[in-house]
């Protein structure tokens, strides 16, 4: 009877088993919440969230605020990698993993990655160990190279060998005590494929470092796919170590760095995610070029079941009216003649301005263009006027002569100016002869500056 009571407080203590997960934060911010996710790939899925409670420390005699926060997650959480968030609009948040143990750790929320300390979690203790010895490691290595690249007629080669050899010691036994913990795939790959001989240019170096970037990264394995790592990686591939100061220069590499990651990936559903985040930064700087190289040669070949046509459909029409696209057409009526924007074949140039005489701005701006372009036969005007009925646009078009005037009822729910996502008037686009939007200046003067280069 005794046993049988023992093994039911046993049993019933192991169904109800919790773990916790406790974040310190060594100095207070104006939010009082903290947001869990498990991250997947290139997303995040909610767990759960929690509220920041405020204490007070001793810090060498004087009181320092403090915040705190924790989380309960039940027996059965999976384990992977988790993410806590407390800042939506910046790099505010802390990745752990989590493997069937309490995690406890503190940070200073401003740096969270460089400061973060783990006092509680074999996993996370012993990666962050890695970390940084591999990080010194590392250092040592590249401050050699660029030793020896700065002055070549140092001999360093011994001294290289030597740093070399200590970071493979660091790596070897790192992966030998990480045999049996989850980690161990992010120990493998985090480490970098150094060149075994100093490089003797600064160009060499930067070809190995892009050559050799993926080497020891594994993106068909499962725990590095289930978490942030492969897109940290990929981030830093694409966008920084891929890097020109010159335009044209700079799009060729972002093209090749693109095809180079999506040669490495495998997995379809990866492959589809880390599309859709690449589309999300090249959004960010309304780089249409490379939404549409990414649409065009990586998102439509994916199988149609896995494509989000509605996801595209949204992406493609946000991008409609940026620079780099043909300007979307319309037609309009002229004296009983009908006329379309893609047909137009009257100047070399073409500015399409959305205005408004219900717009103070416009009345002051629209008469100062006419007056600046009436004596330019090579430039065109094409004049859509954002109204709610057509009387002050009927008696204000004759001060416009010479210019295609286009009348938008609706206003802001015109279906074209929602096209061209209009959200102020004026609005101006320079289009050259085939209608391709090669500027999209704020102001008259930044319309007069563009067209006087």
């Amino acid at each position: 009877m005794k046993n049988i009571l023992s093994f039911l407080v046993l049993f019933s203590f192991s169904c109800f088993a919790q773990y916790t997960v406790q974040g310190t934060m060594t100095k207070t911010l104006e939010s009082d919440w903290v947001i869990l996710y498990k991250i997947e790939g290139a997303k995040q899925k909610f767990v759960q969230n929690s509220k920041i409670t405020i204490d007070s420390i001793l810090v060498e005699g004087n009181k320092q605020a403090v915040g705190n926060f924790s989380f309960t997650l039940p027996k059965d959480t999976k384990i992977g990698a988790y993410r806590v968030t407390y800042q939506l609009e910046s790099s505010g948040f802390v990745d752990f993993i989590f493997n069937k143990e309490d995690v406890r750790f503190g940070f200073h929320p401003e740096y969270p990655n460089q400061s973060v300390q783990f006092y509680e979690s074999k996993e996370n203790i012993f990666y962050k160990n890695y970390l940084d010895a591999i990080a010194v490691a590392q250092q040592s290595i590249d401050s050699v190279q660029i030793a020896s690249l700065r002055n070549p007629d140092l001999n360093l080669t011994s001294t290289y060998k030597d740093a070399l050899l200590k970071a493979d010691n660091i790596q070897e036994s790192f992966l030998e005590d990480a045999k049996d913990l989850y980690i161990k795939p992010f120990i493998k790959a985090s480490f970098r494929s150094n060149s075994q001989k100093l490089i003797l240019s600064a160009q060499q170096y930067m070809s190995n470092l892009v050559n050799t970037f993926f080497d020891k990264i594994d993106f068909n394995d499962k725990t590095l796919l289930n978490s942030s790592f492969l897109v940290d990686r990929i981030t830093d591939y694409v966008f920084y170590i891929n890097y020109s100061d010159d335009t044209e220069v700079q799009e060729r590499l972002f093209k090749e760095s693109v095809d180079t990651v999506m040669s490495k990936i495998n997995e379809v559903i990866f492959k589809k995610d880390i599309i859709e985040f690449l589309v999300g930064e090249f959004e960010k700087t309304k780089n249409v070029s490379l939404i549409d190289y990414l649409f065009e040669n990586y998102y439509d070949k994916l199988p149609e079941g896995v494509q989000n046509k509605k996801y595209k459909t949204e992406k493609l029409a946000l991008f409609m009216a940026e620079v780099g696209r043909t300007a979307p057409d319309f037609t309009w009526k002229e004296a009983n003649k009908v006329f379309s924007l893609s047909t137009l074949n009257e100047a070399d140039t073409y500015v399409l301005v959305f205005w408004s005489t219900s717009c103070s701005h416009c009345l002051r701006e629209i008469p100062q263009l006419h007056k600046y372009l009436q004596e330019n036969n090579a430039i065109k005007v094409v004049a859509f006027s954002l109204e709610n009925d057509d009387f002050g646009w009927k008696n204000y078009i004759p001060n416009l002569p010479n210019w295609h005037h286009v009348l938008g009822l609706n206003k802001w729910e015109n279906k074209i100016a929602r096209t061209y996502n209009i959200m102020a008037t004026p609005t101006y686009f320079i289009l050259n002869t085939n209608k391709k939007i090669i500027a999209k200046p704020d102001t008259i003067k930044d319309v007069k500056a563009f067209l006087e280069l």
